[in-house]
């Protein structure tokens, strides 16, 4: 396994990969989807909880994972974000050769904030991942109250482009209702497009994998009801990008 580090040429932004190498005795994963994480944060600053944790549970069921640490703070624009997000994901799919990947199944997931600048690259932007994973996301202009920098709201940025969309939030979360989950979900069954959505009974904001290895310690951030959601994304995009078997 390799551990790539690519700075963009300008600004701070930067993106971790973890690239495992062909074998003999894997001849049906010589090329392998890949997943980019975009962490939370409220565009502060890239958790650490939602960013490699999140990429290595992934790399173990057989991606190529990287995480996009992207332009955050008061001085930092949501421009500049998404700019960040495309040169990610146009760095990943030009190198596909080198990193031993398919350029036609690379999936993206982002939480919180991260949720947003995903969502926003899946719907606003010419380059897109060819599945969507979105955990607890903002979706709503009316969140940009509690974010570092103004953004727009992304109900109404669904088109025929926007690919398969995995989804899940909590009933009870305190920091980014479901109603931003839930209005991103109406969005993509209005326009008739693939998606799957989870719901949990309760769960607090940011619970990343929902179990001790992104708990930070705090009980409140493990889950195991919630965890399951790891699983549930991996059979779908089993479903979406293929299982390589």
């Amino acid at each position: 396994m390799d551990i790539e580090h690519v700075n963009l040429s300008q600004g701070n932004a930067n993106i971790n990969g973890f690239v495992q190498h062909p074998s003999p005795e894997l001849r049906n994963m010589e090329k392998r989807p890949a997943i980019l994480v975009f962490p939370g944060g409220g565009y502060y600053g890239c958790s650490d909880r939602e960013a490699e944790p999140i990429a290595l549970s992934y790399m173990a069921h057989g991606y190529q994972a990287f995480v996009l640490r992207y332009s955050c703070g008061e001085t930092a624009t949501f421009g500049e974000a998404l700019e960040d997000a495309e040169w990610a994901l146009e760095t990943i799919r030009s190198n596909s050769d080198h990193w031993h990947l398919d350029p036609k199944r690379i999936a993206l997931i982002g939480f919180s904030a991260g949720g947003h600048l995903a969502a926003a690259l899946a719907t606003m932007s010419k380059v897109r991942p060819n599945a969507l994973l979105l955990g607890y996301p903002c979706i709503l202009k009316s969140i940009e109250g509690k974010l570092a920098f103004p953004v727009p709201g992304l109900e109404s940025t669904v088109d025929g482009n926007t690919p398969p969309t995995f989804l899940f939030g909590t009933s009870t979360d305190e920091i980014v209702g479901v109603e931003h989950t839930l209005s991103f979900a109406n969005a993509l069954a209005e326009a008739k497009l693939a998606f799957e959505l989870h719901i949990f009974h309760s769960g607090t904001h940011g619970l990343s994998l929902a179990s001790q290895v992104t708990s930070d310690g705090r009980a409140s951030f493990v889950e195991n009801r919630v965890a399951s959601w790891f699983l549930h994304s991996i059979d779908w995009l089993n479903a979406v990008l293929g299982s390589g078997l």
